[in-house]
C-alpha cells in the first residue's frame, strides 16, 4: 500500500533528477562554445594547470566555490517570490539555475579527474550515475506513453483527445 502511494513521489523525483541531468548535458556544450567564443579557453587551460598542481581535497574546494556567488541570486529570487513579483522571480531563479548548472559543468569538466581520485567521491559519482539510469528507467514508460498519446495513431483515447483539441483550435480560429 505504502509503495503504491510513494510511486508518484518517486516518479516526480526521477523527473526532477532527469531535468537536472538534461540541463547538465545540454548546458555543458553551450558553455564549451562560450569558452571557445570568448577568451575563456586560456582561462580553462590556466585552471587545468592549477588544478593539476592541487591535492584532490583542494580540488573539491575549486569545484564548490563557483556555487557560492549564485546563492545570493537565488535569495533575490525568493525575495521576489515573497513580494509577489512572479515573473521576475521565475526569471531570476531560472537564470541562477542555468548559470549554476553551466558553470558547475565547466568546472567539473576541469576537476573531474582529480575529484575521482578520492574514493568516496568516486562512489558518490557512481551512485549518481546509477540513480540517473534508474530515473531514466522509471520515467521512460511514461515518456513513451505521452509520445503515443501525442502521436494519436487513430485509436482509443488519444485520437478522441486529438479530435477534441482540433475542434477547440478550430473554434478559437473561427472566433477571431
Amino acid at each position: 500500500m505504502l509503495r503504491r502511494l510513494l510511486q508518484p513521489v518517486w516518479v516526480l523525483l526521477a523527473i526532477i533528477f532527469l531535468i537536472e541531468a538534461w540541463l547538465w548535458d545540454h548546458l555543458e556544450p553551450i558553455v564549451a562554445k562560450v569558452v571557445a567564443a570568448i577568451p575563456l579557453a586560456r582561462f580553462k587551460q590556466w585552471l587545468t594547470e592549477r588544478v593539476d598542481a592541487l591535492s584532490p581535497a583542494m580540488t573539491l574546494l575549486v569545484f564548490a566555490v563557483p556555487i557560492v556567488p549564485l546563492f545570493p541570486l537565488k535569495l533575490v529570487g525568493l525575495w521576489l517570490l515573497a513580494h509577489e513579483y512572479w515573473t521576475s522571480a521565475v526569471f531570476t531563479i531560472l537564470f541562477a539555475k542555468l548559470v549554476g548548472v553551466g558553470v558547475t559543468a565547466f568546472v567539473f569538466d576541469v576537476t573531474r579527474t582529480k575529484l575521482l581520485e578520492m574514493h568516496w567521491f568516486e562512489r558518490i559519482y557512481d551512485l549518481v550515475l546509477k540513480v540517473r539510469a534508474r530515473a531514466a528507467e522509471l520515467v521512460d514508460p511514461i515518456k513513451r506513453r505521452i509520445r503515443e498519446l501525442i502521436a494519436g495513431g487513430g485509436e482509443g483515447w488519444s485520437s478522441r483527445t486529438l479530435r477534441l483539441v482540433l475542434r477547440f483550435r478550430k473554434s478559437v480560429h473561427q472566433a477571431r
